[in-house]
């Protein structure tokens, strides 16, 4: 029971987090008129520059924002790539807390691939005829008239006649909101993924607060929390529970440590597994100097912890394509580390 409880409490911070990040994405690119989409989207350069820079900052919500931006039609399939093979998941802050100055390296070394194979990335998949999703159809640039912003007089006329779905928005939010201050939901210490769980609450609530119907009707509700957010929550509480009584039951951990000549291999095979977990014992092999650095690179290259949670929820063919491109970057990165000694 215990355990059902944790993989529920995961897998809601997952699909809350993913929720703030689409809407302020929606609400933001409606505000700039498009702007947003422009600067991002106009050199494919800067795209890979953005993702592996996201993915690269400790932890998932890097690569949640960037799973995101590719929902949105904002960033390429290779940049999407390349974020989650720059991602380390978790395990960065584990790593910098166990040897900083090998973590430093890992992240430099992955950033810097993330930008060199989400470019190569784009390239191949055309050329190996993979069509990769579009930006969501229901995501666009709608007129002044329907979606106009901070109007005094829209925001009157809202508060004067208040739609069920912005009362149980608004409530929710503010739930939530609470639950994050007093360490009932998110995480528990004052560290900056509560700060950020915070922040997200408040902009989040003030948009909902502010926003003429049309928006709060068609990209909130329709578009975000009817299109995207049970899916994400089903996808990622699915996934987590499955790891998690695998490693609870099978033991997956004992059998990586008794079958040492195949650590490389298993390695990247078990980076397939979306979930922070099995990196884990990698991290903690490499900090014991049991396996060289390659292996820990090889097992970096190819997971990326919860990040790739949300994208299964849109597209799982988009999905199973990303990790296959980087299981092949992973062996063959990692192959040729490993031949140069490290």
């Amino acid at each position: 029971m215990i355990l059902i409880f944790e993989v529920l409490k995961q897998s809601l911070m997952i699909s809350f987090f993913v929720f703030n990040m689409m809407l302020i994405l929606d609400y933001f690119n409606v505000l700039t008129k498009g702007n947003m989409d422009k600067i991002i989207k106009k050199r494919k350069e800067r795209q890979y520059l953005i993702a592996s820079f996201l993915g690269a900052t400790p932890g998932c919500l890097g690569a949640f924002l960037s799973v995101s931006f590719y929902i949105h039609g904002l960033i390429s399939f290779g940049a999407l790539v390349g974020c989650m093979i720059a991602t380390s998941g978790d395990e960065a802050f584990v790593m910098l807390s166990l040897f900083p100055k090998q973590a430093l390296l890992l992240f430099v070394i992955l950033f810097i691939f993330g930008v060199i194979l989400g470019w190569f990335s784009d390239k191949v998949a055309p050329v190996l005829k993979f069509k990769t999703c579009e930006g969501c159809k229901l995501y666009r640039i709608h007129s002044i008239k329907e979606c106009k912003c901070f109007d005094k007089q829209t925001i009157i006329q809202n508060y004067q006649k208040l739609s069920p779905i912005r009362v149980f928005l608004l409530v929710g939010i503010i739930i939530v909101l609470v639950a994050v201050i007093f360490g009932f939901f998110g995480p528990s210490s004052w560290d900056w993924k509560r700060i950020t769980f915070a922040v997200l609450s408040v902009i989040s609530l003030g948009i909902i607060a502010t926003v003429p119907e049309h928006f709060l009707q068609i990209h909130i509700w329709e578009h975000i929390a009817k299109k995207h957010l049970l899916s994400i929550f089903l996808w990622s509480f699915s996934a987590i529970m499955v790891i998690e009584f695998g490693f609870k039951y099978w033991n997956i951990e004992e059998f990586v440590r008794e079958h040492m000549e195949l650590v490389g291999l298993i390695a990247v095979l078990m980076g397939i597994i979306p979930e922070s977990g099995p990196h884990m014992i990698f991290v903690m092999l490499y900090a014991n100097g049991m396996i060289p650095f390659s292996i820990l690179l090889a097992s970096s290259f190819v997971q990326e912890g919860h990040g790739i949670l949300p994208l299964l929820s849109y597209t799982v063919k988009d999905s199973i394509l990303i990790k296959l491109f980087k299981l092949v970057f992973g062996i063959v990165i990692g192959l040729v580390f490993y031949l140069l000694g490290y």
